[in-house]
């Protein structure tokens, strides 16, 4: 009777082993390589290059005005012997007020709700979600428990070619490719 008693929360315990092990393996898993995706999508290049002319123009006129402030405070440098107490604290609050501004006009610029970042969001972001939908209609129909992206992080140590699914999902969005991925 005690042998009986032992056993049946062994085969319990056991029983509930093989069941959580068999739907464990019927997870079915896949990857996409997001910079590949990226590299594949038109508008995201053309977006992309207008982010960087944007870009590189604020940061020309940034440069441009440090090298103005630079300038006035070299030019203040030579003239402050020669200058009485109240024109050295007029200058010298012209030079910071100005530095201030242009410190305000980068951060307007380039911080983090500053306009590269709206930009960003305004031609980027619907991108990125075209992307997204695709995939999750790949992943819906094809039963996919997770799909992971190799291409921003080092989370997948190994990836088996013949599971990459990025070609689908340019298919999806109905783009040819550039390059075809080998797959073994």
């Amino acid at each position: 009777m005690k042998t009986l008693k032992n056993t049946i929360p062994k085969i319990f315990i056991l029983a509930i082993a093989l069941m959580l092990t068999s739907t464990v393996s019927a997870q079915k898993y896949a990857y996409i390589d997001s910079d590949y995706i990226l590299k594949n999508v038109p508008e995201y290049q053309d977006a992309q290059n207008q982010m960087d002319d944007l870009s590189e123009k604020w940061q020309k006129e940034i440069e441009a005005k440090f090298v103005e402030i630079e300038t006035l405070y070299k030019k203040y440098q030579a003239d402050v012997v020669l200058l009485p107490a109240d024109m050295k604290k007029k200058r010298e609050d012209e030079i910071i007020n100005f530095e201030k501004e242009v410190k305000q006009f980068q951060q307007e610029k380039f911080g983090q709700e500053g306009e590269l970042f709206q930009k960003r969001q305004e031609l980027i972001k619907p991108i990125q979600d075209k992307i997204y939908n695709a995939l999750e209609e790949i992943a819906k129909s094809k039963n996919y428990s997770f799909v992971f992206d190799k291409a921003n992080g080092a989370s997948i140590m190994y990836a088996n070619p013949k599971f990459d699914i990025s070609d689908d999902v340019l298919d999806e969005l109905g783009y040819s490719f550039n390059t075809q991925k080998n797959k073994e």
